[in-house]
């Protein structure tokens, strides 16, 4: 991004909006589509605020709160409707997304997923966290490696979630893959942020992203 905070982008910049909401609570399926009907409108906010953004990015936990809740009934799965929503957000406002979900899982506890959506409403990349942060997260590590994909303007894109960020491997095999900007959704609290400061910092400077 370069030129008054991208609102004047060079030919090979890519926008990116980061978004900071509150957590919801979500214990049914009705709060579920309500929260991806927020998720979706915020979407539409994203470009209409700033014409020039190409990414738009959700935060770990924006769908399901921080309830850790592994109930089957309000996990999501790619075909289901949430990701459909987000996908026709995306095709609608011609702008690429990055989305969290709790992804059911028939074998285990639920996968903490991240997908990033092309601005035809395409899926484009497809993440389960590796990395959950144990104690805490009761989400079945990723067993799907560290997918990297073609992104907005030529860029190369990878994604990983919150806790993985503090291994430097992650960083390391994203950039191996090609990527020149790795995301790094999250749901971390205040004690946390000085590692979080740091990690980014160093994984970014270490691997020319």
């Amino acid at each position: 991004m370069s030129g008054l905070g991208g609102l004047n982008k060079s030919p090979d910049g890519v926008v990116i909006g980061l978004v900071q909401s509150q957590l919801p609570v979500v214990v049914t399926k009705a709060d579920l589509a309500a929260q991806t009907n927020k998720i979706s409108a915020m979407v539409t906010k994203a470009r209409k605020n700033m014409p020039t953004m190409d990414l738009v990015v959700f935060p770990e936990y924006s769908l399901h709160g921080l309830s850790m809740d592994t109930n089957p009934e309000i996990m999501c799965r790619l075909d289901g409707p949430e990701v459909k929503a987000f996908k026709a957000a995306c095709a609608r406002e011609k702008i690429w997304g990055c989305f969290s979900i709790m992804e059911y899982n028939p074998s285990g506890n639920p996968y903490n997923s991240g997908i990033i959506i092309d601005d035809r409403g395409e899926l484009r990349l497809y993440y389960r966290k590796m990395h959950p942060w144990v104690p805490v997260e009761p989400w079945e590590p990723g067993n799907l490696g560290i997918p990297v994909c073609d992104g907005p303007n030529g860029s190369r894109v990878a994604l990983i979630i919150c806790h993985d960020g503090m291994f430097p491997e992650m960083a390391r095999e994203s950039a191996y893959k090609g990527a020149n900007i790795m995301l790094r959704t999250a749901g971390y609290t205040a004690p946390i942020r000085h590692s979080w400061h740091v990690t980014n910092q160093a994984n970014a400077f270490c691997n020319l992203m």
